[in-house]
C-alpha cells in the first residue's frame, strides 16, 4: 500500500512537471507569434505619416494665424484714432502755453469735448469750451507734448470707430468718417439670397435626377459638363454677368428699372457659379441612400418620384443641409462676380435692381487703391474680413449640428 501511495505521488509530481512545460511551452509560442505578427516598421509608411502630421499642423497654424491676424487688425480699426478735416484753421499763432486758440470762420463745427491736432503737428489739444469762434483747450492730451504753432494751420479733429456705429448705423463712407458695415452686409446677404433662390432649387432637381432616373450613360455626361462650370474663372463670370445678364434684366423689366450695375444680375450669376456645388455634394448624398429603401418603397406601391421625393430625399438630408451651406458660403464669400457686376459704392437699399458693393467688392475696390499702412481704412478691410469669417464659421458650426443630428436618425 505505502509503495501504491509513493508511485501516485511520484505520477502526480511528473504530470504536474509536464503541464507547467507545456503552459510554458504555449506561452512561449503565443508571444512568438504575437512578435511575428506584429507589424514591422517601414520608412515609407513613416514618411507619409510624418508629411500627414506636419500637413495638419501646418493647416491648424494656417487658421490660427489668419484668426490672429484679423484680429489685431481689427482691434486696431476699433482703437486707432482717425483724424478728419474741419476746413477750418487757427487765425492767430500760439505758444506752448496758451489754452485758448481762436478758429477762422465756415467749414465743420467742433464741439467741446472733441480731441483736436493741429496740422502734422503730434501734439493732441482737449476742447473744453466752445465760444464762438474761441476754443478753450487743453494742452498735450493723450500724453503728447505741447509745442507753437503759427497762425493758418489747419484743424483736424479725432475720430474713433466704436462698435456700435460699425454693427448698428447705415452709412458707410470712410471720407467723412462713417463707418457702419450694414449697406455692405446687406448687399452681400442679398446678392447671396438671389443666388440661393437660384441654385438650391436647380442643384438639387439635377441631384435627384442624377441620382434616380438617369441612367449611367447620362450621368457620366452630364456630371462632367457641371464640372466644367466650376472650372470657369469667376472674372469670366463676371463679365458674363454684366455683359449678358444685365442686358437681360434691362430687356425684360426695362431699362428705368433695372440699372447698369444691380445686385440682381450678380446674384443670378453667382447661382450659376455654385450650381455644380450644390448638385454635386447633394447627389453624392443621394447616391449614398441604401438601395434597400428604394426596394422596400417600390413594395409598398410607390412612384419613383413618390420613393425619390419621400424616401431617400428625407434619408439624405444631412448631406443636401452639409450641400445647402457649404454652397451660401461659397456664394457670401465670392468676389469678382460681385467686384464686377454688382457695383462699387456702398448703398443701403433692398432693390436688387439697384447697385451696391458688396463686402468682398469693397475689399477688392480699396485694397487695390493708395491705402497707407496702419491707417484707419486699411485697418477697415481686416474688419469686414473679420465680419465674413464669422458668417461663414457660423454656418460651419450649423452645418456640422444638422450633419450630426439627422445622421444620428438614419444610420
Amino acid at each position: 500500500m505505502e509503495d501504491q501511495g509513493f508511485e501516485r505521488n511520484t505520477m502526480s509530481e511528473q504530470a504536474s512537471t509536464f503541464s507547467g512545460e507545456g503552459t510554458a511551452n504555449l506561452e512561449t509560442s503565443t508571444a512568438q507569434i504575437a512578435a511575428a505578427l506584429r507589424r514591422k516598421p517601414r520608412l515609407s509608411e513613416g514618411i507619409i505619416q510624418s508629411f500627414l502630421w506636419i500637413a495638419g499642423v501646418i493647416s491648424i497654424l494656417t487658421t490660427i494665424g489668419i484668426v490672429y491676424v484679423l484680429g489685431t487688425e481689427s482691434i486696431n480699426f476699433f482703437t486707432k484714432l482717425s483724424w478728419e478735416e474741419t476746413n477750418r484753421q487757427i487765425t492767430t499763432p500760439i505758444s506752448a502755453s496758451d489754452t485758448t486758440l481762436i478758429a477762422s470762420e465756415g467749414g465743420r463745427a467742433i464741439k467741446a469735448g472733441q480731441l483736436i491736432r493741429l496740422g502734422q503737428a503730434e501734439e493732441y489739444m482737449s476742447v473744453l469750451a466752445v465760444d464762438g469762434q474761441t476754443l478753450t483747450i487743453a494742452r498735450g492730451a493723450e500724453d503728447t507734448i505741447a509745442k507753437d504753432h503759427k497762425a493758418g494751420v489747419d484743424i483736424f479733429f479725432a475720430d474713433k470707430v466704436t462698435l456700435r456705429e460699425f454693427v448698428s448705423s447705415t452709412k458707410w463712407n470712410p471720407q467723412i468718417g462713417q463707418y457702419g458695415i450694414w449697406p455692405l452686409l446687406n448687399s452681400t446677404l442679398m446678392t447671396s439670397i438671389v443666388a440661393m433662390l437660384v441654385a438650391l432649387p436647380l442643384g438639387l432637381s439635377v441631384a435627384i435626377y442624377l441620382s434616380e432616373y438617369a441612367t449611367e450613360r447620362a450621368r457620366s455626361i452630364l456630371k462632367p459638363i457641371l464640372e466644367v462650370l466650376a472650372g470657369i474663372p469667376t472674372v469670366v463670370y463676371g463679365y458674363f454677368a454684366l455683359t449678358f445678364m444685365t442686358p437681360l434684366l434691362r430687356a425684360i423689366f426695362s431699362k428705368d428699372v433695372v440699372e447698369v450695375y444691380n445686385t440682381a444680375s450678380a446674384g443670378i450669376v453667382i447661382g450659376i457659379l455654385i450650381l455644380p456645388l450644390v448638385s454635386s455634394m447633394s447627389e453624392d448624398a443621394l447616391h449614398a441612400v441604401p438601395n434597400s429603401l428604394r426596394q422596400a418603397a417600390y413594395g409598398m406601391g410607390a412612384t419613383k418620384l413618390e420613393t425619390a421625393i419621400k424616401v431617400v430625399l428625407p434619408a439624405a438630408i444631412s448631406g443636401i443641409a452639409a450641400a445647402f451651406i457649404v454652397s451660401i458660403s461659397r456664394a457670401i464669400g465670392e468676389t469678382m462676380v460681385v467686384a464686377i457686376a454688382a457695383g462699387a459704392g456702398p448703398n443701403f437699399t433692398f432693390n436688387p435692381f439697384k447697385p451696391a458693393e458688396t463686402m468682398t467688392g469693397h475689399i477688392v475696390r480699396i485694397s487695390g487703391g493708395d491705402l497707407s499702412y496702419d491707417s484707419i481704412d486699411y485697418n477697415s478691410i481686416f474688419a469686414i474680413g473679420l465680419v465674413l469669417f464669422l458668417i461663414t464659421f457660423s454656418l460651419n458650426i450649423i452645418s456640422n449640428r444638422i450633419v450630426r443630428r439627422f445622421r444620428e436618425v438614419y444610420e
